[in-house]
């Protein structure tokens, strides 16, 4: 694999997370544009409402760590450089796109709730379902909550102890029916 590649996937894996933390952002401003102040907006009756919330949320998931912004911001900072070294370690093959993707969207979450705790000491949310009463959630939420488990799932049931061996990962023993993909660029 070339290293133009490698280094191209990695720059569209970066500009994906880029849109994503965007959108996050964008509908946290509209958010706090159309609800703070304001009633809650019923979406799907008895199901889905929004409704405002941003002092309540000073913690990690679920109130983890409430009040504790300095760490939550360096867990964060240090998990998106985790999820960093990963998009840079695993091959730019079709074998870990969805790897890569999920990667990308776990990151995407991180990084738009550490914009959220670095500029105003809290997370923005918006979201609720209030048929089951549960807490209120936010894009960022939702790309981790998805990722994690979608990631859970590969690791799991997918993809093979070997495969997720980051030493072997860049340099797989090939057997001679996927020189095809490997020659083609993983395509």
């Amino acid at each position: 694999m070339s290293k133009t590649k490698r280094i191209l996937t990695l720059l569209y894996d970066l500009i994906f997370i880029g849109i994503l933390v965007y959108f996050d952002r964008y509908t946290k401003n509209k958010a706090d544009l159309y609800l703070k102040g304001k009633e809650e907006i019923p979406i799907i009756k008895d199901v889905l409402v929004l409704k405002y919330l941003e002092g309540g949320n000073r913690g990690g998931a679920f109130g983890i760590l409430y009040g504790q912004r300095q760490l939550l911001l360096i867990v964060s900072a240090v998990f998106l450089l985790v999820m960093l070294f990963f998009l840079i370690w695993f091959p730019a093959i079709k074998k870990y796109r969805l790897l890569r993707f999920f990667i990308c969207l776990i990151s995407a979450g991180a990084a738009g709730n550490l914009i959220d705790r670095y500029l105003t000491g809290y997370v923005v949310d918006f979201i609720y379902i209030s048929c089951i009463n549960f807490p209120l959630f936010n894009v960022a939420d939702i790309y981790v909550t998805v990722s994690a488990f979608a990631l859970a799932i590969l690791i799991l049931f997918v993809y093979k102890e070997e495969e997720l061996d980051l030493k072997k990962a860049n340099n797989p023993k090939l057997h001679s029916s996927m020189m095809g993909e490997r020659e083609n660029g993983g395509k």
